[in-house]
């Protein structure tokens, strides 16, 4: 059984934690290191390696610092320049740590390389899926990111899905703007104002969550359609032109 916790970082991200025993610990996305040594530290374990799904400096800054540490060994990104990657990867390949088994995916769109991790049930995937939204565009593409959500879409819908940010109460309150007529969006709210009253994590979600609540999994939806056309002013021809303009209403939305 591996186990997986959130280490917070800066204002709202999370560094997971993973553990596949023997003391060893796996980190996804260091985008700062004291965070991470505190809690290697305090629970007694070892880095042995460190996964990156994109190289932007929030994901990555706290990589050096590990590396001089502990020496862990450092996967990411076939095509995108990161430091320190020593075991880059692209779709398909493989990463092992003991009883550790996780599958490479590419997902490019909001950066042009980036890649995610799955498996045990599990998909890591840094920026590109949100709970309750996405990842701007940078290096990538509105096509590429929409494939790329594409392809999530069609994983075991009972998996938890592990991003890298906490941006669901954002998120959400795009998504009823977009479907105000939607109950599940509207108990999910409440939910999640429920658990960061608390001081709780959103985050995972599953899958089956987000394909119901998450609009930019659903431009399949006639009030999704409905809503993007009379954002746009116009007729918008297939689902991958209703993704673009819906995720330009998200960036334009304050």
């Amino acid at each position: 059984m591996i186990s997986i916790e959130a280490i917070p970082a800066f204002e709202d991200n999370y560094i997971w934690l993973l553990k596949p025993g023997g003391g060893q610990a796996v980190v996804v996305d260091p985008g700062e290191a004291g965070p991470v040594i505190a809690t290697l530290e305090q629970q007694g374990l070892t880095l042995v390696a460190i996964l990156v799904t994109h190289g932007h400096h929030d994901h990555v800054g706290g990589i050096a610092e590990l590396v001089r540490r502990y020496q862990p060994a450092v996967y990411g990104p076939r095509h995108e320049i990161v430091p320190f990657i020593k075991h880059p990867l692209g779709d398909g390949d493989q990463v092992t740590v003991g009883p550790l088994q996780l599958e490479v995916l590419d997902v490019p769109g909001h950066t042009a390389g980036h890649i995610a991790y799955y498996g045990h049930d599990s998909l890591f995937c840094g920026d590109t899926l949100f709970t309750a939204g996405c990842g701007k565009i940078f290096s990538g593409t509105s096509q590429q990111l929409y494939h790329s959500l594409k392809k999530i879409s069609g994983l075991p819908t009972y998996i938890n899905i592990y991003c890298a940010h906490e941006y669901t109460l954002d998120n959400l309150r795009f998504a009823l703007l977009v479907e105000p007529d939607n109950d599940a969006l509207k108990q999910r709210q409440q939910q999640t104002q429920s658990l960061r009253q608390r001081g709780l994590a959103t985050v995972p979600s599953t899958l089956e969550l987000e394909l119901n609540t998450n609009p930019f999994l659903r431009c399949h939806s006639a009030t999704i359609i409905a809503a993007t056309q009379q954002k746009a002013g116009n007729i918008l021809k297939n689902e991958e032109d209703i993704f673009r303009n819906l995720r330009q209403w998200r960036d334009d939305f304050a």
